[in-house]
């Protein structure tokens, strides 16, 4: 079995649609001929709805949908900023702009109708557990079906910045409060793992950038909870998905578990910096990624198409 995992990141998702695009360009075929299993957190989650969606669109227009979306979903009027205290009090952002372009991107699809099944993190925040959206649950039980557009506004409800959602399977069963898989599973890929951990042959576990920015010791010692609440976010994301690397790389055999990830040397690491600058940015982090990476690609394309 052959696995996609893509990481949770906000507009840092373009990274990985590039080099989906790429890998789509190379084996002239789509992600969803390519691998067998999709996991998704956050961000990575639209992704990989997308991808494996009926008339699944490809990589490439994915790219666009950063591009040309970003601005709109990540937009805050004055009126916004007066009124959240510029994202202390309420959540950064309405969600009008990311609700459009995820109906528009994923259409009436539902889970059950994924094409390659899927694996998408979400929290439920009043009963207090990990909630997965699993499409090869939703084939045969409508209490675990949902419709794709909740899936991914759901995994990609980021605490602070998008209010949470409330979802509501097809049986009309049950509602779930949900917010962003990222804050427990920012790197999916063990969670992919364990689903079929016999199957597995191949983990491409796409990064959205690793984060640079540092953190000084003699400014941290003075700080309380109000300084630490972003940075230990930023942290525990980083944490998180460093973990998942170094327990994959001993659990699978040397050329199990593939990570591409870029250090971003030239973007701004902010989930919600959809500026046209960074937006260039980031997409020639992605490009210098598959450049420094082309050997370990085309492998990659040799065993995905084999």
């Amino acid at each position: 079995m052959k696995v996609l995992s893509i990481d949770g990141g906000g507009i840092r998702g373009i990274i990985p649609a590039v080099v989906l695009a790429e890998l789509e360009r190379r084996t002239g075929r789509r992600a969803a001929e390519l691998f067998d299993f999709m996991a998704g957190t956050s961000t990575g989650g639209i992704l990989a709805c997308a991808l494996a969606k009926p008339d699944p669109l490809p990589a490439a227009e994915l790219v666009a949908l950063y591009e040309e979306e970003g601005p709109r979903i990540f937009h805050r009027t004055l009126l916004k900023r007066v009124f959240s205290v510029d994202g202390l009090t309420d959540e950064r952002y309405e969600d009008d702009g990311l609700n459009a372009a995820l109906e528009r991107y994923l259409g009436d699809a539902r889970l059950r109708d994924a094409t390659v099944p899927v694996f998408v993190t979400a929290y439920d925040i009043k009963d207090r557990f990990a909630f997965f959206f699993r499409s090869e649950r939703a084939v045969d039980d409508p209490t675990y079906d949902f419709s794709m557009a909740d899936v991914a506004r759901a995994t990609s409800a980021a605490p602070t910045y998008f209010e949470p959602v409330e979802v509501t399977d097809a049986a009309g069963a049950r509602t779930y409060p949900l917010v962003d898989g990222g804050i427990y599973a920012m790197n999916p890929a063990a969670c992919a793992f364990v689903e079929h951990p016999r199957e597995i042959a191949l983990i491409a576990s796409l990064g959205t950038g690793s984060q640079t920015r540092a953190y000084e010791y003699h400014r941290a010692r003075w700080w309380g909870q109000l300084e630490w609440a972003r940075p230990v976010l930023d942290m525990g994301f980083d944490g998180m998905a460093d973990t998942v690397g170094f327990q994959l790389e001993r659990l699978l055999p040397d050329d199990g578990y593939v990570r591409l990830q870029p250090e971003l040397l030239r973007a701004n690491d902010d989930m919600d910096d959809a500026s046209p600058e960074n937006l260039r940015a980031l997409r020639a982090e992605a490009e210098a990624l598959i450049d420094a990476r082309s050997a370990d690609l085309d492998a990659m394309c040799a065993r995905l198409v084999a």
